[in-house]
C-alpha cells in the first residue's frame, strides 16, 4: 500500500488506538460526548446537577460497541451487556468530571502546540508507524509529504483532535504531578530499610493471650466506650428479600430438537460423499479439530460406544456435558499406556478401625455369595461413588493412591477382589475394563441451550407472577405454582452485591427505593429473571449497645490487656535496667516470651515475628545494647535491645539517593491520577436512573 493510500487510511484505527488509551479525554475532541445529545425528557442519570438522557448513553454505549467490534472484529455477548453499560457509564461520569475540571483549571492546547507535535522532530509513534519503510527506518519525507497534502484533510483533522486530546493529558497529569513531593527524609528511610541490617534481643508481652483474670471491668466502662466510638458500631441501611428465579434452562422440547436435528445429520452423513469437516463447519458449535484420546479423558458412555464401533463409524448423537455429540471414530491405535476402569467400596476406618474391618470383611463374603456389587456400594460405600455404584470411570497410572493402583492394574477384569487398606480406609475393588486403546476422531458438538421460544416462556412466566403475586400475594402464589421461594440475608447499597443473585443494580435499586413487602417486576439476571419481595428493611444507624456488647467487650478487654502489657514491660525495663540482659526478662515475667531476631531488615518479615512496622522503625533508631522503651505492636508491647546494626553508607546512599528519589515519585504519579478520579467522584453528586430503563 502507498504511503498515500496509509494516510488515508490511517485515521479509523488511530482514533481506536488512542481511544483505548485516553479514554478519558475522549469528550475533548469533535466527537465529544455533549454533541450525542439530544433533547428528551427521559433521564438516565445526573452528574453534579447535569442531566444525561437515555438517548445520549444509548448513543454513547452504541459509540463504544461499535470501537469494540472494530477493534475486535466481536460484539459484545448480551449476557455481558449489562457489565459492559456499567463501563460506558462510570467512563462517562470521569469524563464529565474530569472536563469539568480542565476547564476550572484553564487548561488549554493551542493550535501551534498541536504543529509543533505533528511537525516536530519526533512524531507520536502511532503516526509513525504507518511511514516505517523496508529498512525499518521513519521515512521522514514520505510522512511530510503525507501530512502537508490536502487530500488528507479529513484525515489530518482526525489526527490533530487526537493530538489535542493527549497534549492535554500530558498537561493534567503535569498539573497533578506538580503537587507531588519526595522529602529527603522519605528517601532517607527507603534506603535505610532496603539496606540496613540487624540483630535484636527481645521479650514480647503478648497481651492477645493474657489470662482473663488479668484485668477486670464493669459494664458501666463497656457503655464509656461504647458511647465514645460509636463510628465503630454503625451499620448502613440494610435489606432482606424472597425471591423467585425462573431460569433460562432449556426445555425437553429443546433437548428434542437438537437431538432430532443432530440424527438427521447423522443420516445425510451416511449417505453424503462431502467430508466430516464440512458438516462440523455447518452444524457445530466448537470448531473442527481431530482429537486423540485416552479413555480416561472421555464420557464413560462415549467409550462404550467407541470400544464396540469400527474405524470410520458415525457415532451419535451422544448426550455429555458439553450437549450432543456425533463422533466419527476415524481410528483407534494400541499404545503403551494401560488405562483402567474399576468400581469400589470404602468403608472409612474412622477412630474404630476394628469395626470398620469388620464390616469390610463381611461385605465381601456377601459379593462372594452373590449380593450385586453396585446394590452393596450403593448402600454401604462410605465413598461420593457410592451414587453410581461404586463406578470411579477410567484412570491411568499415578491418578491413585499406591495400594490402590497397585490392586487394580493387577487386578483380573470382572474379579471382585480380596479388600486392601489405603490411608482412606478398607476398599472392596472390582475391575470392570482393562483398555490400551487410544481413540482418533472428529465430532459435531451441539450445545444444549434454551431456545428462543423457551426463553420467551420463562420472560412471561416471570411477569405471569409478578402481576398475580402483586395482585394476590407473594407466598400463596408461589406455593400454588409450586416455585421454589429463596431468602437472601440482609445486605447493603454500597456492596453492589445481592447475596446469592449477583450484581444487579436493577434489583438493588428496587430494594432500596422500595418499601416493606413492595414486590417487584419481572428483572433480568445472568441466568434468568428474578421476582422479589422486600421482606425486612433496617435503617442506617448505630447498633443497639445489646446487640454489641460481645464485641465491645472484646475491645475494651484488649485494651486492657494492652495497657496492662505495657505496664509490665516498663516494669521488666526497670528491673533488668537499660543495660540489662533481656534474657532474664522471664524471671520478672515468666510469660513473656523472649528470643532474637537475626539479620533482619524492613523490606522483609522478621523470623518468628512476622511484619511489625513499630518493632523494625525502633529498631531502626535505637541506641545499640540498651534496652528501649515498651514498643507497642499488633499482639503487645516489645522490649528491643539492638546487638549489630549495619552502617549507615553514606557513599552508597550517594550514589542510589537520585533513582531512589526517582522510584518513590514514580509509585506516587502511578496513584496521584487514580486517587484524583476517584476523589472527584465520591464528592460528585450523581444520579444513577439507569435501572428504570434497563430491567
Amino acid at each position: 500500500m502507498g504511503m498515500m493510500a496509509r494516510m488515508r487510511h490511517l485515521a479509523p484505527w488511530f482514533i481506536i488506538a488512542v481511544g483505548g488509551l485516553f479514554v478519558l479525554f475522549m469528550v475533548l475532541s469533535d466527537s465529544k460526548v455533549s454533541n450525542l445529545v439530544r433533547r428528551q425528557s427521559n433521564d438516565v442519570g445526573e452528574i453534579n446537577g447535569k442531566k444525561v438522557t437515555y438517548q445520549e448513553f444509548s448513543n454513547l454505549v452504541e459509540q463504544y460497541r461499535a470501537n469494540q467490534v472494530q477493534r475486535t472484529g466481536k460484539d459484545i455477548p448480551e449476557s455481558q451487556l449489562d457489565a459492559f453499560r456499567d463501563q460506558v457509564w462510570e467512563n462517562l461520569v470521569s469524563q464529565s468530571l474530569v472536563k469539568n475540571k480542565i476547564n476550572e483549571y484553564g487548561i488549554t492546547v493551542t493550535d501551534q502546540e498541536i504543529i509543533n507535535v505533528i511537525e516536530g522532530p519526533n512524531p507520536p509513534q502511532i503516526i509513525r508507524q504507518s511511514f516505517i519503510d523496508s529498512t525499518g527506518k521513519f521515512n521522514r519525507a514520505a510522512y511530510d509529504q503525507a501530512i502537508h497534502d490536502p487530500n488528507n484533510k479529513k484525515a489530518m483533522l482526525q489526527v490533530e483532535d487526537a493530538v489535542r486530546d493527549q497534549l492535554t493529558q500530558q498537561k493534567l497529569v503535569s498539573l497533578l504531578n506538580a503537587s507531588i513531593i519526595v522529602s529527603d527524609e522519605e528517601v532517607k528511610r527507603n534506603f535505610m530499610e532496603q539496606n540496613i541490617r540487624m540483630d535484636a534481643d527481645y521479650a514480647l508481652v503478648d497481651a492477645v493471650t493474657m489470662p482473663k483474670d488479668a484485668i477486670s471491668y464493669t459494664d458501666e466502662d463497656l457503655k464509656e466506650y461504647y458511647n465514645k466510638h460509636q463510628d465503630e458500631f454503625k451499620i448502613d441501611a440494610q435489606r432482606k428479600l424472597k425471591y423467585v428465579l425462573f431460569e433460562n434452562v432449556a426445555s425437553h422440547g429443546d433437548t428434542t430438537g437438537i437431538k432430532k436435528t443432530l440424527e438427521g445429520v447423522v443420516k445425510k452423513l451416511k449417505t453424503d460423499t462431502s467430508s466430516f469437516k464440512t458438516y462440523v463447519k455447518m452444524y457445530s458449535d466448537k470448531s473442527y479439530s481431530i482429537d486423540t484420546l485416552a479413555p480416561n479423558l472421555l464420557p464413560k458412555n462415549v467409550v462404550a460406544l467407541f470400544n464396540k464401533a469400527k474405524d470410520g463409524s458415525i457415532i451419535g448423537p451422544v448426550l455429555t456435558k458439553q450437549g450432543y455429540i456425533v463422533y466419527k471414530l476415524d481410528k483407534k491405535i494400541k499404545t503403551k499406556d494401560t488405562m483402567v476402569r474399576a468400581s469400589h467400596i470404602l468403608i472409612r476406618t474412622g477412630k474404630d478401625e476394628k469395626a470398620a474391618k469388620a464390616k469390610i470383611d463381611s461385605l465381601y463374603n456377601a459379593l462372594l455369595n452373590g449380593a450385586d456389587f453396585e446394590e452393596v456400594a450403593k448402600k454401604f460405600s462410605e465413598d461420593g461413588s457410592a451414587s453410581r455404584g461404586g463406578d470411579l470411570g477410567w484412570f491411568g497410572k499415578g491418578q491413585m493412591v499406591k495400594e490402590f493402583e497397585k490392586a487394580s492394574f493387577s487386578g483380573k477384569v470382572g474379579a471382585i477382589q480380596k479388600p486392601i487398606k489405603t490411608r482412606f480406609g478398607y476398599h472392596i475393588i472390582k475391575v470392570t475394563g482393562k483398555s490400551n486403546d487410544k481413540f482418533i476422531f472428529e465430532k459435531i458438538v451441539n450445545a444444549i441451550t434454551p431456545s428462543a421460544t423457551t426463553l420467551d416462556r420463562v420472560n412471561e412466566n416471570a411477569k405471569d407472577f409478578s402481576y398475580l403475586a402483586n395482585k394476590n400475594d407473594f407466598d400463596s402464589e408461589a406455593k400454588l405454582m409450586k416455585y421454589d421461594v429463596k431468602e437472601t440475608p440482609l445486605f447493603t447499597e454500597k456492596n453492589n452485591v445481592i447475596p446469592g443473585v449477583g450484581a444487579n443494580k436493577a434489583l438493588l435499586h428496587f430494594a432500596f427505593d422500595g418499601d416493606l413487602n413492595d414486590i417487584s417486576s419481572a428483572f433480568k439476571v445472568r441466568n434468568g429473571y428474578i421476582v422479589a419481595q422486600i421482606i425486612e428493611i433496617k435503617k442506617a444507624g448505630i447498633k443497639p449497645f445489646e446487640e454489641v456488647k460481645k464485641i465491645v467487650e472484646r475491645k475494651v478487654a484488649l485494651e486492657m490487656k494492652m495497657e496492662k502489657a505495657k505496664k509490665i514491660s516498663m516494669n521488666i525495663k526497670n528491673k533488668l535496667g537499660e543495660d540489662g540482659d533481656l534474657s532474664k526478662a522471664t524471671e520478672i515475667y515468666p510469660k513473656a516470651r523472649v528470643s532474637k531476631a537475626k539479620n533482619f531488615n524492613a523490606a522483609n518479615p522478621i523470623p518468628g515475628i512476622g511484619r511489625e512496622p513499630a518493632f523494625v522503625q525502633a529498631a531502626l533508631t535505637a541506641e545499640l545494647n540498651k534496652i528501649t522503651d515498651p514498643v507497642k505492636a499488633s499482639r503487645g508491647y516489645f522490649l528491643l535491645k539492638v546487638t549489630r546494626r549495619t552502617k549507615f553508607d553514606s557513599t552508597m546512599f550517594s550514589i542510589q539517593k537520585k533513582s531512589l528519589r526517582e522510584n518513590i515519585l514514580n509509585k506516587k504519579r502511578n496513584r496521584v491520577f487514580a486517587d484524583w478520579v476517584k476523589g472527584l467522584k465520591d464528592q460528585a453528586e450523581i444520579v444513577d436512573n439507569r435501572y428504570k430503563f434497563y430491567r
